[in-house]
């Protein structure tokens, strides 16, 4: 595509670290971030975020004042808080903070909720908690832990779609996020999570070998769900979209703003898994060099965003304070809008009204200022195809 002029009205790329909570746009999609005698909080930004930041009303409990937390090595208040906020079906909440120092009102108010199945993969949730779970256990060696991680792995295998993909809630809701979910890192959080089991790393050693068959299964019908999901709707295979039908597997919409296209910012956390992989098969290797070739093609160049400020604006969904504008800048890095049109694939962008637009003028501020519309996540797997190459040309 190489857009050589971009129009000066289009938007900002914003990438904020929290949303991805330390899963996404660090290492950390691979191994959920956690060490040997210490809990990393960073997978769970997201979920302690939204605990703190954002009130709601159907919480079962609230953040006390002054937000007392335990330290990352106390590995047993934590582990005990993951296991109390694990519902009765072996997944868990999102929203939460794992680290709080809970009162016993607060714990005796998650134990009544055990059956409010409210249990998502959403904001780094179920599978960043497993992971900790391995982490507690092998330190411990209490089985509650043990038999926590085993059950959240049970959710994980139920949860999985027969065509190899997962849905954001499960039980399925009646609404979008029964899709097959790539945004946020859902689906390469899940198979870091199945990759590392399946590959016998040591944290995991406690699970079985019947259990870690299961495993592998699900791992490859996941793999085979990646490869028949990616976008080919001009002759050559591109990237992939956020979220795909349950089941036909095509592009579908999200939010009422995240429209079916090719989503460069998913796109590229997929591509970086992938590349993960020791020794991968042809098809692995030809949607990676698809992909990259469709990164390289639809590059933005001599565009810089910019964050301005801009009179204080208030909407039903938040409060604004800055704008987003794009200046030309010949010395500027390749830039990537976050989805661009099937079939034409034109960079767009979109409102709450659903409707299409081509420049970020014709978006509201309040979505303009307030939503990742350009990404520089391909930059991320371009540096990283050369060493690739040659690991793989090695093996």
């Amino acid at each position: 595509m190489n857009i050589c002029k971009p129009r000066s009205d289009a938007a900002a790329y914003v990438r904020i670290a929290l949303l991805t909570a330390g899963i996404l746009l660090t290492g950390k999609v691979f191994s959920q971030g956690q060490s040997p005698g210490r809990i990393d909080p960073g997978p769970f930004a997201d979920n302690a975020h939204h605990w703190y930041d954002i009130y709601d009303k159907e919480a079962a409990i609230h953040p006390r004042e002054g937000r007392p937390k335990h330290a990352p090595t106390n590995l047993e208040a934590i582990g005990d808080n993951i296991v109390l906020l694990q519902k009765e079906n072996g997944g868990w909440p999102k929203n939460y903070d794992i680290m709080a120092i809970l009162t016993p009102a607060q714990k005796d108010s998650l134990a009544k909720v055990k059956n409010k199945l409210n249990t998502t993969y959403d904001n780094g949730s179920t599978f960043s908690h497993i992971a900790a779970l391995a982490v507690v256990y092998n330190a411990l060696k209490r089985d509650k832990y043990k038999t926590a991680a085993l059950k959240g792995l049970g959710f994980v295998l139920a949860s999985q779609y027969a065509n190899g993909g997962w849905p954001q809630y499960f039980p399925l809701q009646d609404n979008y996020s029964r899709n097959v979910t790539y945004n946020d890192g859902n689906f390469t959080g899940i198979m870091s999570l199945l990759k590392n089991i399946a590959g016998d790393k040591p944290d995991f050693a406690f699970v079985d070998n019947s259990y870690r068959e299961k495993v592998k299964a699900a791992y490859a019908k996941g793999l085979a769900c990646i490869i028949k999901t990616q976008i080919n709707d001009a002759g050559s295979p591109t990237a992939w979209c956020q979220q795909y039908d349950e089941v036909t597997l095509q592009p579908s919409w999200a939010r009422k703003f995240e429209p079916p296209s090719i989503c460069n910012q998913e796109s590229a956390d997929l591509v970086l898994f992938l590349m993960s992989i020791e020794r991968p098969g042809k098809a692995l290797i030809s949607a990676i060099q698809h992909a990259v070739a469709w990164f390289n093609e639809s590059k933005i160049y001599h565009t810089r965003v910019t964050t301005i400020s801009a009179p204080r604006e208030v909407s039903a969904f938040r409060v604004s304070v800055t704008d987003k504008v794009v200046v030309a800048d010949d010395n500027a890095p390749p830039i990537w809008t976050r989805y661009y049109e099937l079939k034409t694939h034109k960079p767009i962008f979109c409102d709450r009204d659903s409707k299409i637009v081509y420049t970020l003028a014709e978006v509201s501020r309040e979505r303009r200022d307030g939503y990742a519309w350009y990404t520089y996540g391909p930059q991320r797997v371009l540096d990283s195809y050369e060493a690739w190459q040659k690991r793989v040309g090695a093996n």
